[in-house]
């Protein structure tokens, strides 16, 4: 057995012997992989290795024995986890004295020092045995950019492994590193190369006496002028430099004292990015830098700042300087000092005001806001700065607005104000009496309301913003100052003359009244009841229209403060008070003027909506206040009303939707549960017990035989039961859904068969997969197929089948497919294929009512990507087949589902759709030029290469479009033309004559828009070709 054992042993020696001899004489790659294989599945063990490798290693060639222990190396990078202790130590021994060896050996022992040093069994010391015979025998420098990048690697795998032995070293370890990296030039070695040193700093490595020799070794990258060579594999890029440096630079306050003097110097100098570079790594450095390493460059640094802040041309140098001044300051606001040591904050914030307070006194000049913007950073830094240079400047400041009487004047002082006072709003006081505004908050107030009255609008503007900043301050002011602000806000929320200003009033009035509730409902809430009423006489009466505007004005401010639960519980009432009125006074209510106040209830139903007990308080009072007076508008007249017949339109109709919808979003399932039990009975059973007043003539049945009136309030129906949450449960679905889609093919009247398709709709895409909601498209489909047929029912049934496409489009349903293409099938019929095309437009834009993410709708993610892929082969294929005159109805429908899909997704298509979409220029309905002109501009800039291949039809389509009727068509073809100058010059320049002398012509269009677009275009195409262009 033992002779039968033999040569079986020799047979895989001598295959190894062969492989050793093909990669080593024979110069062959394969054979290491193989070799490397075979160890791993135990043919080989790494000692037989060797020992075949015996002759070659020994070779008098240094080439020969190069190939040798570059095939062990490469096998041991490998195989290295298979390494048993006793061989790790002497395969260290063998490469560490081979390190001594011929200089075309290293780089293969290199490689075979990174493998061991990646090995879990590495005894104990043999760590730094290697980096002691790496730092004595190998000038890393002279090697190739691959050698040194090995090198970095063996200490990188040692630092994460074998930390305490290394710092074992002391600081022999940081000069060994010094000397390998001194000299470093290539970017992939030096991320390498920082991170280390980051580590060695940032780990506690003994740094010795060789701190500013480490510095050094890294510094003199500083600034970091890199630029990455065209087409880099590699990827680096500047910026991963600097921010590695910065890294290393800012790692630890041993550096102060060589590297402030660099960064100082390098801020003086003339180059913008070593500007740029220095202010934010003192930025950084400010992070773990005290007090003791700032002080002897404190004058030298704020000196560089100042200058770059009041002299740059470059925004980003002046944003970095403040950056730095901010870091600075609250650097020395955060060290701990010793009872016996300086204070240098104060006296370093005394340079600052010494420095800029003149400025400030002189508001015309250019160096007014440069010395604010300093004196702001500094005060941004902390409490301690904010107090002391707040109670030096604001004094000046406020002496300045009285000494200086011209409105700009003032606006810039005031804004210099509004600076320094929005600081304070950083930091809090745990004694009101600390507060360095209590003391001059008679003054500020005094100030504001000078500006409030002022003729100037700009001034009264920056007043509105800084009394808001003011009542900000917890507790700051009096109810007197309070009331006085009260009354600005209101006249200034009346005022004809300018429109910014009661915006701004407007603003500031919500937002004082979250914080000063009681204060509002005392001052401003009565006046603004008493200015509705004025407004009811005055409607009654029907005055003139700047009446009417107060009227409107006071609308908008009842909505804008409606900002705390308490003032909603007030001013909600009034609203629905007016609206009451409207509905029982004998005016003449203008529609406008309903949708006004329901456009206040809606942003009422906004702002209560971050609120849950403001949110149900809303709801349950306005949502039966509305259907109430809806149910009333819509009973037969006993007494004339001109709002019931007013309430009952189409705008009015969707108003009411949009406050239903925004008030019932952002209900709790259990609170929409409550509401819904109410509100769809009083649809289905006429069930008006929960309605505020509920006495009417006869029974409200909108789905059994109602009145054309009562149909219309579907809509209502629709807003609620659409934006529930979808864990809510709606009582009678079955019957409710087989009503919607009875009603929804009605033909008497499309408003209410419209919204009882969507209300279907949007109920069907809320539902969760079943037998239930096949059962209900399977209702809806039927319905549709028997109206589609030749009748009166056939443009409703089309407008059913539309919104059940949309909605199982959005969720992705299985059906939807089919659905589709019955759509893309109706593109060819002649009654409805105008509306068919025009339906791709709904099926692929976001809807405002219903179906919508706010509403709970299940709206999957790019759906309109799928849907792309889906339908759009169809469409072309549909539009190839199909017959001359229905040929634009698949453009527009197209052109439809291209202008509203993401650009990415269109690109990679636009080859083969690009001739579809310039016959749909040619296309005479105006919707359609529209889409496609729409969607061909962003193209143009996207996709230059593709688009120039059809440069000819481009330009002539595009000018003769310029001249059509509409006038939205002329603006988007200009916009075009103007895009093909985004194209190959070259491609371009043949067209040039052509183009400007057609382009003289929109000149002189009478619309100013089109004037404004075609001066637009006309320019660049002067420019083009010119130098610099």
């Amino acid at each position: 057995m033992a002779a039968a054992a033999a040569p079986e042993a020799v047979a895989p020696t001598g295959a190894l012997w062969g492989l050793v001899h093909d990669f080593v004489m024979g110069q062959q790659e394969g054979p290491a992989d193989q070799v490397a294989a075979d160890v791993k599945s135990g043919s080989y063990t790494v000692l037989q290795v060797v020992e075949a490798l015996g002759s070659s290693l020994e070779n008098p060639e240094p080439r020969t024995r190069a190939r040798g222990i570059q095939l062990l190396s490469q096998v041991l990078l490998q195989c290295q986890s298979l390494l048993l202790e006793k061989e790790v130590v002497h395969l260290i021994l063998f490469y560490e004295n081979r390190l001594k060896d011929h200089h075309l050996v290293i780089p293969s022992v290199l490689q075979g020092l990174r493998a061991l040093s990646l090995c879990v069994a590495l005894p104990p010391g043999l760590a730094v045995s290697v980096l002691k015979a790496i730092f004595q025998e190998v000038h890393v420098q002279s090697l190739l950019q691959v050698d040194r990048h090995t090198v970095y690697s063996i200490i990188t795998n040692f630092m994460q492994t074998r930390e305490e032995e290394l710092k074992g070293l002391g600081a022999d370890f940081t000069f060994g590193f010094i000397q390998v990296m001194d000299g470093e030039k290539d970017p992939r070695n030096l991320l390498v190369a920082f991170r280390i040193v980051h580590d060695l700093i940032s780990r506690d490595y003994s740094l010795g006496p060789f701190v500013e020799e480490l510095f050094e070794v890294t510094s003199c990258y500083f600034p970091i002028d890199f630029t990455p060579p065209p087409n880099d594999p590699h990827g680096i890029q500047r910026e991963d430099l600097i921010l590695s440096l910065r890294a290393v630079l800012a790692s630890t306050p041993r550096f102060a004292e060589f590297l402030l003097p660099l960064l100082i110097e390098k801020v003086d100098s003339e180059i913008l990015s070593a500007k740029l570079d220095s202010l934010q790594t003192l930025n950084a450095c400010c992070a773990v830098y005290g007090q003791k390493e700032l002080k002897d460059f404190l004058p030298s640094l704020w000196a560089s700042i100042r200058r770059e802040v009041f002299q740059t041309a470059s925004e980003q140098v002046e944003a970095d300087g403040l950056a730095a001044l901010h870091s600075l300051t609250a650097c020395l606001s955060r060290s701990v000092l010793r009872a016996d040591a300086e204070d240098l904050l104060d006296s370093f914030l005394s340079n600052i005001l010494q420095d800029c307070r003149h400025h400030l006194c002189e508001p015309d000049m250019k160096l007014v806001w440069p010395s604010a913007k300093l004196l702001q950073a500094a005060a941004g830094a902390s409490a301690r700065a904010c107090d002391h240079i707040t109670s030096n400047v604001l004094p000046l400041l406020l002496e300045q607005f009285h000494k200086h009487g011209q409105s700009n004047q003032r606006r810039t002082i005031l804004e210099m104000i509004l600076g320094f006072l929005k600081l304070h709003q950083k930091w809090s006081y745990e004694d009101k009496d600390e507060r360095p505004l209590n003391g001059f908050k008679d003054q500020l107030c005094s100030l504001v309301f000078m500006a409030l009255t002022d003729p100037s609008t700009q001034l009264q503007l920056v007043g509105i913003r800084t009394f808001t900043v003011l009542g900000a301050q917890p507790d700051l002011l009096s109810s007197g100052d309070l009331e006085l602000a009260v009354g600005h806000l209101y006249r200034l929320s009346f005022l004809e003359e300018d429109s910014q200003s009661w915006v701004a009033a407007l603003e500031a009035s919500g937002a004082l009244a979250a914080v000063y509730p009681i204060a509002f409902s005392s001052y401003l809430v009565p006046k603004l009841a008493e200015e509705l009423h004025k407004g009811e006489l005055d409607l009654s009466r029907g005055d003139e229209p700047t009446k009417q505007s107060r009227h409107l004005r006071c609308l908008q401010a009842l909505s804008a403060i409606s900002t705390h639960p308490n003032i909603v519980k007030e001013t909600l009432p009034l609203l629905l008070q007016h609206l009451c009125w409207m509905n029982k006074g004998t005016v003449v209510a203008e529609t406008s003027e309903v949708i006004a106040v329901c456009q206040s209830l809606q942003q009422v139903a906004e702002k209560c909506q971050q609120d849950p007990e403001s949110c149900w308080y809303f709801h349950q009072t306005a949502v039966p206040c509305l259907l109430a007076l809806a149910v009333q508008a819509s009973m037969p007249e006993k007494e004339h009303s001109v709002l019931r017949k007013v309430l009952l339109e189409d705008e009015v109709l969707a108003a009411m939707v949009s406050v239903i919808g925004t008030a019932t979003t952002h209900l709790s399932p259990d609170l929409a549960a409550q509401s819904v039990a109410h509100i769809v009975p009083l649809f289905l059973d006429g069930n008006i017990s929960f309605l505020p007043e509920n006495s009417f003539p006869c029974r409200f049945q909108p789905f059994q035989d109602g009145s054309s009136g009562q149909r219309r309030l579907v809509a209502l129906l629709m807003a609620f039961v659409c934006s529930l949450p979808r864990n809510v449960e709606i009582p009678q679905l079955n019957q409710l859904m087989r009503e919607l889609v009875e009603l929804s093919c009605c033909p008497s009247c499309p408003f209410s068969s419209t919204a009882a398709a969507k209300c279907f709709a949007g109920l069907l895409n809320k539902l969760p997969a079943g037998q239930q909601v096949d059962e209900f498209l399977q209702l809806a489909v039927d319905k549709v197929e028997a109206g589609l047929s030749p009748g009166p029912c056939r443009s409703q049934a089309f407008t059913l089948l539309l919104w059940v496409t949309k909605a199982l489009v959005l969720r992705y349903h299985p059906l939807s497919s089919c659905l589709t293409d019955r759509l893309t099938g109706l593109l060819s019929d002649p009654e409805l294929g105008p509306a068919a095309a025009d339906g791709f437009s709904l099926l692929m834009s976001d809807c405002t009512d219903v179906l919508t993410r706010a509403g709970h709708a299940e709206v999957r993610l790019m759906f309109r990507q799928r849907f792309f892929t889906d339908n759009v082969p169809a469409l072309v294929q549909g539009f190839h087949a199909a017959s001359q005159d229905v040929k634009p109805n698949y453009l527009k429908g197209l052109s439809h589902v291209l202008n509203r899909l993401p650009k990415p997704v269109l690109l990679p298509e636009l080859p083969t759709l690009l001739s579809l979409l310039l016959e749909a220029l040619s296309c005479s309905d105006c919707v359609v030029q529209l889409s496609t002109l729409s969607c061909l501009q962003p193209l143009l800039l996207e996709a230059p290469q593709v688009m120039s291949l059809h440069v000819d039809t481009l330009v002539t389509k595009f000018l003769n479009l310029s001249s059509s009727p509409s006038m939205a068509v002329r603006i988007a073809a200009l916009r075009c033309m103007h895009a093909l100058t985004r194209l190959p010059t070259p491609v371009l320049l043949p067209y040039k004559p052509q183009v400007i002398r057609a382009l003289a012509k929109p000149l002189d269009d009478k619309k100013r828009l089109v004037r404004k677009e075609a001066v637009s275009a006309r320019g660049e195409w002067f420019l083009l070709g010119s130098p610099g262009s």
